[in-house]
């Protein structure tokens, strides 16, 4: 195996079957984090399989080859820490936040989720049921919903788009046998990720995977590739009647994925537009025109494009107020960039948000997984805060041009109909 150090108290290794293992040592705390990442998630399903990846991570839960479902829940929970699992568009996680004593139980554990899970015939339609509950949740929830539809709008014929959760068709028609082939086909080695942060040692979580046979077999695995990106509809309008009380509003766009040079002006961008109560839409759409109680900007970044968007709530009545100076915000920023006092106040925002996130130990081990996951290079924390400091009023210009002009957002409403 290859070990190589990345920065102070950071270590990688490379099993000759292609597994990564990563941790970074905090010796100031009393606590660990750790988590397996597989490169297998929605972004890989076929149409007729959607949410079929969800529902494995659900059912892995459900019991292994050494733990019940009660023990699933109870070995970790008895002892303060605690088990949690996400599937996303490129990767599912699988993470363990406990004492750092018990880090070696918590490898085990998630171990036995990953890699030994029963999958049994009996517990699927249990399961199934659980996840249509998370659907008929979704459909209920509007301000939820409005982000789904606006992802198939983006992306209405690529796995970006589609639900993470599925859809109920989708999700009838799975069976135990086709959750055991993605689990063979996707949960391997080489397809991992392991990562772990906080009072840790590099070798003690080396010998636990070696007892656990992570480390079985001198062939290399290759790893899943990534996802294919196709450019995403810009500019369409597309309203969803539903009997609400407000009118949700999303706009948006595609971007680039996590590894591009320009991640650091857009993520400035959405700060200074969206990102707080100092921001632009913030002062303009609710202080000064009083006309929604929730608005704010996001960013999303994938492994083959990225997302940039607005979120609105608003009444019916003022709906079309508020598209209106959203719309006015956009073409503003496209037009004239940030002038020098709103670039300095957005990187000192946008340091402060990374060195604060950075203070936790599940929030290290993520920033570990992250830029393996996204084919990216490691750089230390100082590093990335020079980077922040030498982004130019050009480089942002060039950005806010590109992506924040008004005639490239696709817009969503989801409300009611005015008649």
């Amino acid at each position: 195996m290859e070990t190589a150090r990345l920065d102070e108290g950071l270590l990688r290794t490379t099993a000759p079957n292609g597994l990564v293992v990563l941790t970074e040592r905090l010796p100031g705390v009393r606590s660990a984090a750790v988590g397996i990442y597989v490169r297998t998630a929605s972004a890989h399903e076929r149409p007729n399989q959607l949410g079929i990846s969800h529902f494995l991570e659900h059912m892995v839960f459900k019991g292994t080859e050494r733990r019940t479902a009660r023990e699933l829940a109870l070995e970790l929970e008895v002892r303060g820490g605690g088990l949690d699992a996400f599937t996303g568009r490129d990767y599912t996680s699988y993470q363990a936040h406990v004492l750092d004593a018990d880090l070696p139980l918590a490898v085990e554990i998630l171990t036995d989720l990953v890699r030994r899970p029963l999958l049994r015939e009996s517990d699927l339609e249990s399961e199934r049921n659980v996840i249509l509950e998370e659907i008929n949740g979704v459909a209920d929830t509007p301000d939820d919903l409005v982000f789904e539809l606006h992802a198939e709008a983006l992306w209405p014929n690529h796995p970006y788009g589609y639900s993470i959760l599925g859809k109920p068709e989708t999700l009838e028609a799975l069976s135990s046998g086709d959750l055991r082939a993605l689990h063979r086909g996707g949960y391997y080695r080489g397809n991992c990720v392991i990562a772990a942060a906080g009072n840790v040692s590099h070798d003690q979580l080396i010998t636990v995977l070696e007892r656990e046979g992570w480390f079985e077999g001198v062939t290399r695995e290759v790893p899943r590739s990534g996802v294919v990106p196709v450019p995403a509809v810009r500019g369409a309008e597309c309203i969803e009647h539903r009997d609400t009380s407000q009118t949700h509003i999303v706009f948006g766009t595609d971007t680039f994925p996590l590894r591009d040079p320009r991640r650091f002006p857009i993520a400035i961008l959405t700060n200074v537009f969206g990102g707080g109560m100092s921001s632009r839409l913030f002062q303009r759409v609710r202080e000064e025109l009083g006309l929604a109680y929730a608005i704010f900007a996001y960013k999303h970044f994938y492994q083959g494009t990225g997302q940039l968007g607005v979120y609105v709530g608003t009444q019916p009545s003022t709906a079309d107020r508020a598209v209106e100076a959203i719309k006015g915000e956009y073409d503003r920023l496209a037009r004239e960039g940030l002038p020098l006092a709103e670039l300095t106040n957005g990187k000192q925002q946008l340091k402060g948000q990374i060195m604060l996130s950075l203070e936790s130990p599940g929030a290290r081990m993520a920033r570990l997984a992250g830029f393996t996951l996204y084919d990216d290079r490691y750089r230390p924390l100082d590093e990335m805060l020079g980077e922040i400091d030498r982004v130019t009023p050009d480089e942002v210009a060039a950005v806010a041009s590109e992506f924040f002009a008004p005639e490239r957002q696709t817009v969503v409403r989801l409300g009611p109909d005015k008649g």
